[in-house]
């Protein structure tokens, strides 16, 4: 077994067992295997202390490949003592470590059922192998579940059936964090999704180039919560169509809002179609260091980028051959993917704001910049906050070819407002193995450098 997924089991089971939840089922210690037209199978687990639960277990999918039409994905049906509470989409025969949330279980004993769906199923699945599967209330992370929301599953008509999300733009992984509020004592909580792509939305290159990646990840739901922990009435409000943020109307499963995904580029809606059958409850105990991107994420959980890949394939979304002259997005085991800190002063005159894009030189062909952008300014970084993108670079290219990495100014639209541009580090960069699996960083800076419109250009690392 890959070593990272061993020591994530490992972690994960001794994370419960601080938490005094013990599972009452030899079955739990083993493999539990959900088959096609097979009985659903039944986990009795114990809880010794109520509260928001979460089930972590590792899943494989024999014969699945979500790079692979007809054999996207199996998909579980979760239920809690007869109540469906989530489903788990498997995209890959490879045994993957997955959480999920159960919602709040009272003290006492439960039974977890897990039936294969065969509606939502890809053809080519047969049966899903879950082992280990361990259920607990972790006490550190009760204020965070408690209103974390299930998202619904797409169902909108154009882009396939009720089931859609178990074929494309699924969500993958949740995670949340704590914000300032304007009451001394409150706080509030924004709740984010990764899915692996979006079918709508901003075009797969800009995506590379502004984002660093082909997923798609947004804010879903934030709400405000006083001393007591207690909802402030009339303060949650969820991401809706065309990015706006609209205050929550739907309805709750206890503390849970319920959110659908009703647009192509995954935004929100509070009130949910029907027939929906899909649920996704997902584990948001994870959040994000301020000084990192939200991309930090997807490399904390690397089994997200071979989906992320296997979607362009599939969807033919990657170009082929794949050159770094053109922007279309190539094979994208050929991209570094970089981290960058930047900080944009004033302006001091009319004209658009300044990104920055990432340039990269090789030490075999020096006179050549590959950049970030691809010489398209509204694809340069203009967010100052620790930002992912993009390099393409010729096939084979290794971190060891690397004579240097740049930093431009690049204005994003007509005129320039002449602000400066300063950058302080770069976190992280890496490529993608043969699996699509993140390598190890090799590569990071810190320090500052500032660009201005007289002097747009510098080394970073060289």
């Amino acid at each position: 077994m890959n070593l990272r997924k061993s020591m994530s089991v490992v972690a994960v089971a001794a994370a419960f067992g601080a938490v005094g939840v013990a599972p009452a089922s030899a079955a739990t210690s083993g493999k539990v295997t959900v088959r096609r037209d097979g009985p659903v199978r039944v986990v009795p687990f114990t809880v010794r202390d109520g509260g928001e639960a979460l089930v972590r277990l590792t899943a494989a999918a024999p014969g699945v490949s979500w790079g692979r039409k007809g054999a996207e994905s199996a998909v579980v049906a979760v239920d809690v003592d007869g109540k469906h509470v989530t489903d788990l989409v498997v995209p890959s025969a490879t045994p993957t470590a997955r959480s999920f949330a159960l919602g709040s279980l009272k003290r006492g004993h439960h039974k977890l059922g897990l039936r294969f769906s065969a509606s939502g199923s890809a053809p080519a699945a047969r049966s899903v192998v879950l082992s280990r599967p361990v259920v607990g209330t972790p006490r550190a992370d009760q204020a965070a579940l408690r209103y974390a929301p299930v998202v619904v599953g797409r169902t909108l008509a154009a882009l396939g059936d009720p089931y859609q999300n178990a074929r494309t733009d699924t969500p993958l992984i949740g995670w949340h964090e704590e914000l300032a509020a304007a009451t001394p004592g409150h706080r509030v909580f924004e709740y984010s999704v990764v899915w692996s792509n979006e079918d709508g939305g901003t075009d797969t290159p800009a995506l590379m180039a502004r984002w660093g990646r082909s997923t798609d990840i947004e804010w879903v739901y934030r709400v405000e919560v006083d001393a007591k922990g207690e909802r402030v009435p009339g303060s949650d409000v969820y991401q809706a169509a065309n990015h706006q943020t609209l205050h929550f109307t739907g309805t709750y499963e206890g503390d849970h809002p319920l959110i659908q995904t009703c647009t192509s580029n995954n935004n929100m809606c509070d009130q949910v179609t029907k027939p929906a059958p899909l649920r996704f409850f997902l584990d948001t105990t994870q959040t994000r260091p301020a000084d990192r991107a939200r991309e930090v994420l997807m490399d904390r959980n690397a089994w997200t980028y071979p989906v992320m890949a296997q979607e362009m394939l599939r969807e033919n979304k990657i170009e082929n051959p794949s050159s770094p002259a053109t922007p279309l997005v190539g094979d994208q085991r050929t991209y570094l993917y970089i981290e960058i800190k930047k900080q944009t002063g004033a302006a001091r005159r009319p004209g658009s704001v300044p990104g920055v894009s990432v340039g990269v030189r090789l030490k075999g062909d020096p006179k050549t910049l590959y950049r970030s952008d691809h010489a398209v300014p509204s694809w340069s970084i203009e967010r100052d906050v620790p930002a992912a993108t993009t390099v393409e670079l010729p096939a084979g290219t290794t971190l060891d070819d690397i004579a240097s990495v740049e930093a431009i100014r690049q204005p994003i639209g007509v005129g320039d407002n002449g602000a400066p541009a300063t950058v302080t580090a770069i976190n992280r960069a890496f490529f993608l193995g043969a699996d699509y699996l993140p390598q190890a960083s090799a590569l990071t800076w810190k320090g500052e450098v500032t660009l201005t419109a007289d002097r747009p250009t510098a080394v970073l690392k060289g």
